[in-house]
């Protein structure tokens, strides 16, 4: 079966860095579009960034653009965001998204993200 499993998530320092993983399977992650999201409390869930198949196109949202790097690694059928300097506003449960060919959507389980000093 298709599982996305998030991990990497926890508590860092504002202007610190932090790196997301989800690792995936059950699908041909080749030909997936990678996505990251977000939820803060009391929000709605955001797109962070994106990635396509081959790594070659990217895209993120503007309150990140700049921060955070959206990365892949189709050999290890994983997904990375590259987090720098964050900030309060950053504090979500970061979720991992892979739309494949289908098309269908998979949804990780989040992986809790607080940015606090």
């Amino acid at each position: 079966q298709v599982q996305l499993v998030e991990s990497g998530g926890g508590l860092v320092q504002p202007g610190g860095s932090l790196r997301l993983s989800c690792a995936a399977s059950g699908f041909i992650f080749s030909s997936a579009t990678m996505r990251w999201y977000r939820q803060g409390l009391g929000k709605e869930r955001e797109l962070v960034a994106g990635i396509g198949g081959t790594g070659s196109l990217t895209t993120y949202s503007d309150s990140v653009k700049g921060r955070f790097t959206i990365s892949r690694d189709n050999a290890k059928n994983t997904v990375y965001l590259q987090m720098n300097s964050v900030k309060p506003e950053d504090t979500a449960v970061y979720y991992c998204h892979a739309r494949d060919t289908v098309p269908s959507n998979y949804w990780g389980q989040g992986t809790q993200v607080t940015v606090s000093s």
